[in-house]
């Protein structure tokens, strides 16, 4: 895992990147706000380690910068601001977890584990082809973070088309995932649920391949 540790003590950066590296992870490091956001620009990161006071703002940007951006990185912060009111402000800004510093170690290992299982879950559950989410935990679906109202049939549908991004289902593929065994299925009706999913998304994010079937995404 790529993680960016923003720390501007020397020391403690040195040491802490000698232990997250023996621990596994690939570490960049970063000891300003200024060149903190350019390595976050490189869409590489994928884990933050975040002190808060910096030579050159507030690390608490940092934290506004990649909410912005709306990535699922998760960010510990660790900080010598030890207060309840300190802990709280980072946690309502959205960081992940909140360490003080000194710390252990061990504990911080501990927390990145916990940051990153919990990350990845909410990932696990995200089906994403271009501006359209869906969250099969909510079961919900989203264009352009706008919230779509889709029938079961179309949520079951596009799902199905979601999971096989690049992959070319067949009507009879899509029909046994929406269908059970022996229920009655019209011979168009696949056809009149890619109609009625149409209508709600651009026109070529379900895409045709005559006689063969439906796809989404890239071939």
């Amino acid at each position: 895992m790529h993680l960016l540790l923003v720390e501007d003590d020397h020391l403690v950066a040195q040491g802490l990147c000698r232990s997250l590296r023996q621990e596994g992870y690939s570490v960049e490091h970063s000891a300003t706000v200024k060149h903190a956001l350019q390595c976050l620009g490189s869409g590489e990161i994928e884990l933050v380690i975040l002190d808060l006071g910096l030579p050159d703002g507030d690390g608490s940007q940092i934290l506004k910068h990649i909410k912005a951006q709306k990535k699922v990185i998760p960010v510990v912060i660790l900080t010598a601001r030890s207060s309840i009111d300190d802990k709280v402000q980072g946690l309502d800004m959205g960081a992940d977890d909140y360490l003080a510093k000194p710390f252990e170690p061990a504990e911080l290992f501990a927390r990145l584990r916990v940051a990153s299982r919990r990350v990845n879950q909410a990932q696990s559950s995200l089906l994403q082809c271009g501006d359209v989410t869906m969250d099969t935990s909510a079961h919900s679906v989203t264009l352009n973070d706008e919230l779509l109202s889709l029938p079961r049939k179309e949520y079951m549908l596009l799902k199905a088309l979601l999971e096989n991004q690049g992959r070319v289902q067949s009507k009879q593929q899509l029909e046994n995932k929406l269908y059970q065994w022996g229920e009655e299925v019209g011979s168009n009706t696949i056809e009149v649920h890619i109609h009625h999913l149409r209508k709600k998304f651009p026109s070529d994010f379900i895409k045709t391949l005559r006689g063969i079937g439906y796809v989404v995404g890239k071939r």
